[in-house]
């Protein structure tokens, strides 16, 4: 008896040993969600200011490569998914977002490309001999203008190779701590409505509507350096990274909000079996107490004898 409550012992400072982790993760989790929630309401924030400034600017004549419309080629999807685990049905959401939609569905083998972003979807890919043209992992939680160029170049340059129809992103959409859910974005060809579908901020920023006037004000008095063209060109480029950083911080936000309740329930669960094995620890010490008493009569009724 005294071995089996050892055990048991051992079982329950393991599982408290647990906890602890469990709950330290928790705690990190927390804090690091409450800051990728605000670089990520940032980073909106600012691709519908750069979106409102090129829909104040731009007309029907003004062409270029990042907004054409082509008639043939591959769709590439982008798939964004986290390097490390533990971060509840995160990746699985967003990876069953891409392969079980229609849209993958809809096309076929020959007609699609897959780009991977994360551990994740690229150890899915490979398991399911599932084709990659191009591989991301790695990308600095803090990620800059050079880390998103890094990236973003590999798809413009088969974009720019002109055989490849159209480019979506999926990647989670952070609503608050509860909430996230994977959602497809065009990310070329651009439109203004694909853009403000996109930053899908309107809500939040109806406010900042009066502070760029009519979108269909005569923009002839101003002034364009070096010309009109370059400037707008320059903008699209600054939209597609704002909207690529934008994508990444919410997959972080999102990662780090699954994190936080997986390690919350997972620490639950541990104060649940620690309270079970406690109870089973009393009985069997009780029973190791009642057996005690009982051999101790035994044998003094046997003295008596």
């Amino acid at each position: 008896m005294s071995g089996s409550l050892l055990e048991i012992k051992k079982k329950i400072n393991g599982v408290q040993n647990t906890r602890k982790i469990t709950k330290a993760m928790q705690l990190v989790a927390a804090s690091k969600m409450r800051q990728f929630q605000k670089r990520a309401v940032s980073a909106r924030g600012f691709a519908w200011d750069l979106f409102k400034i090129l829909e104040s600017n731009l007309s029907e004549d003004d062409k270029s490569i990042y907004t054409e419309k082509r008639e043939s080629g591959k769709t590439i999807f982008v798939l964004y998914t986290s390097d490390k685990g533990l971060c509840g049905p995160l990746n699985s959401k967003i990876i069953n977002g891409l392969f079980r939609s229609n849209k993958w569905k809809n096309f076929k083998e020959d007609e699609r490309a897959l780009i991977t972003i994360g551990k994740k979807s690229q150890g899915f890919a490979k398991s399911n001999k599932i084709p990659v043209l191009e591989y991301f992992e790695g990308i600095p939680e803090k990620i800059s203008n050079l880390d998103a160029i890094a990236v973003i170049e590999k798809i413009m340059e088969h974009w720019n190779g002109g055989d490849v129809k159209e480019v979506i992103f999926i990647a989670p959409h952070y609503k608050n701590s509860f909430t996230f859910y994977p959602v497809m974005k065009t990310f070329l060809p651009l439109s203004l409505e694909a853009i403000k579908t996109n930053v899908n901020v309107e809500e939040e920023l109806d406010t900042k509507e009066e502070e760029y006037g009519d979108k269909n004000t005569d923009n002839m008095n101003m002034i364009f350096e070096p010309s009109r063209e370059e400037v707008l060109n320059q903008l699209y480029e600054d939209i597609i990274r704002a909207m690529f950083i934008q994508s990444f911080l919410e997959l972080k936000a999102s990662e780090y909000s699954s994190r936080m309740m997986a390690m919350q329930n997972a620490t639950d669960s541990a104060d649940r079996i620690t309270n079970d094995l406690k109870r089973i620890f009393n009985k069997a010490r009780q029973q190791s107490i009642t057996q005690e008493i009982a051999e101790l009569i035994g044998a003094s009724m046997a003295l008596a004898d």
